[in-house]
């Protein structure tokens, strides 16, 4: 049975590796990082009049659905990646080839502070790779120590979060708690929490209603949200503004945020 999307491996979780290449694997599939498409190991694919394995496929699925994996992670919230969002877009400019010239130009901004945030991005690297080495020998400590507090487990922000902060400070335990509070067995919300830690968790439940890649008319949506909560403009306005749906202009057609 193929594990279900929720249950996937999160960017968090993947290796360094891993999001280089886009996808993870186990014995019996790859999987994408971004969504939730999967490929069989064994499996032969038909795309364009010709056959691949498992693992050209989901390089193929890749370029076509998200582009390079460059261009999709620095798409997410500049302060998941760390950095500002004026170092984010200059970064961008850096991968689409753009020399330091062109960039102060297109920037307003001069070549010697193009250089600088240049110099201050490689730091970063650096830093980056010292951290992690000093988080991984701290957590291999706290586990030999049997430490209470090295169990906990924090609940990841979703990948389309408008806003990054304490908002976002919830354990895997707090999350269910959260949940049993607030939605039936049914997940029909029994009251609308007011804390934003509470309300966000409530809304990506909700948001697992729709699924990914689909467009929905707003009458669709809104026939979904009735059956959830009275005041279901509410609920999809909260849904557009915390980053979990997407809409056109016109509000014609809603689909999950990726």
């Amino acid at each position: 049975m193929m594990k279900e999307f929720e249950e996937r491996k999160s960017l968090w979780e993947a290796t360094q590796d891993e999001l280089i290449k886009g996808f993870y694997e186990d014995c019996n599939c790859v999987y994408c990082l971004i969504c939730k498409e999967t490929y069989i190991k064994g499996e032969i694919y038909l795309y364009e009049n010709h056959f691949y394995d498992a693992y050209k496929m989901i390089e193929i699925h890749s370029k076509d659905k998200h582009g390079s994996m460059l261009d999709y992670l620095l798409s997410l919230n500049c302060k998941f990646l760390g950095i500002s969002s004026a170092q984010q877009f200059i970064l961008k400019l850096m991968a689409d080839g753009k020399s330091d010239k062109e960039i102060s130009e297109e920037k307003g901004i001069s070549c010697s502070t193009v250089r600088n945030h240049r110099y201050k991005m490689h730091e970063y690297e650096k830093q980056a790779k010292l951290f992690l080495g000093t988080m991984e020998l701290f957590k291999n400590k706290e586990k030999s120590m049997k430490l209470e507090d090295s169990t906990i487990k924090f609940y990841d922000a979703h990948k389309t979060a408008t806003m990054i902060d304490d908002r976002y400070n919830v354990t895997v335990e707090e999350k269910k708690k959260i949940i049993e509070k607030y939605l039936d067995q049914d997940g029909i919300i029994k009251q609308m929490p007011a804390k934003e830690k509470a309300k966000i968790i409530i809304l990506r439940e909700i948001a697992n209603n729709f699924t990914p890649g689909i467009h929905y008319k707003e009458i669709e949506i809104n026939n979904t949200l009735k059956k959830i909560h009275t005041d279901f403009p509410y609920i999809r306005r909260l849904l557009i503004e915390y980053g979990f749906l997407d809409r056109t202009d016109s509000c014609s057609e809603y689909w999950i945020k990726e």
